[in-house]
């Protein structure tokens, strides 16, 4: 039996169904971090040791954030970056560099504001805890404006500007552990009642 065309139609006219050749694979680097018992660093990147400039100095813990800067800066993007604890325990991201200012961004001040400028207000901020989390694990609030960590007893705390919260249409937070998956919904007006 033949196959049927509509009036007009050309069996040719049908679409290609020929698989369209690869696109080029993006390459994001994986950073490596092993954290000794006393807090040093032991880095690789894609395999390779890590020598630190001498501006970052000996990598320890408290240069985690310094090095993460130094690395997204330098490779010129998003770096995948993988720790294992002393403790055996691992935590993975994906860490981004900053955003570059705009070449059409209106030029910074040359000169800080002087003392006679009106004092910028204080934000109104908002507590939201639960208890519940992993000790140390990494929470999420949503509408996802910022992160906070679950402290040594696993109780969550963050810290909001109010104004956040007048963007989110229920008017609601929402903690979220990344490890334990504790999920925790708050009404902060409601809550204080």
């Amino acid at each position: 039996m033949k196959p049927r065309h509509r009036r007009g139609s050309d069996p040719a006219d049908e679409p290609d169904n020929t698989v369209a050749t690869a696109q080029p694979i993006i390459h994001v680097p994986h950073v490596r971090v092993d954290v000794a018992p006393d807090g040093a660093l032991a880095v690789t990147v894609d395999g390779a040791p890590f020598t630190p400039p001498e501006a970052l100095g000996a990598l320890r813990r408290d240069t985690f954030g310094a090095l993460a800067d130094h690395l997204t800066a330098a490779l010129n993007g998003p770096i995948r970056v993988e720790v294992h604890e002393a403790d055996g325990s691992t935590f993975t991201d994906i860490l981004t560099p900053p955003r570059r200012r705009s070449r059409f961004a209106p030029p910074e001040p040359a000169f800080p504001q002087q003392a006679s400028a009106p004092a910028a207000a204080v934000p109104a901020l908002l507590e939201v805890s639960a208890d519940g989390f992993v000790p140390g694990e990494d929470i999420a609030l949503a509408v996802i404006v910022a992160h906070s960590d679950a402290g040594p007893t696993g109780h969550g705390r963050a810290l909001l500007q109010r104004h956040l919260l007048d963007l989110a249409p229920t008017q609601e937070v929402l903690l979220l552990g990344r490890i334990s998956g504790t999920l925790s919904v708050h009404h902060p007006d409601r809550d204080r009642q």
